[in-house]
């Protein structure tokens, strides 16, 4: 009973492994960048309470292994964290407009 997590009226063990790319395949996420990803979505998962269990940040794409509760789906989990790490991304950094035009960071 110790791999499993408890909620309030439940007990669970939900892992997914979640892989998503840049648009284009660019590679793009080194250096600053790389960190600034890791860390927005370090803190996307600690304000939904997702444990990440493993991850990784390549050039072009990124893969987690989460445990999440199973009041949040996977789905919007995946919405949370490409939508807000695209929109902070690019807001900080405006010469990222002219290689990601359409304001999409993420692939589909």
């Amino acid at each position: 009973m110790k791999l499993y997590r408890r909620g309030p009226h439940t007990v669970f063990d939900l892992k997914y492994h979640i892989v998503w790319t840049t648009k284009y395949k660019k590679p793009i996420l080194t250096g600053r960048l790389g960190v600034q990803v890791r860390d927005l979505i370090r803190e996307i998962c600690d304000t939904h309470s997702v444990q990440i269990l493993r991850g990784h940040i390549s050039k072009e794409h990124i893969h987690i292994f989460v445990s999440v509760p199973p009041q949040l789906s996977v789905a919007r989990l995946v919405q949370y964290l490409k939508g807000k790490t695209s929109r902070k991304i690019m807001q900080d950094n405006p010469k990222l407009n002219k290689q990601f035009w359409g304001r999409h960071f993420w692939s589909r």
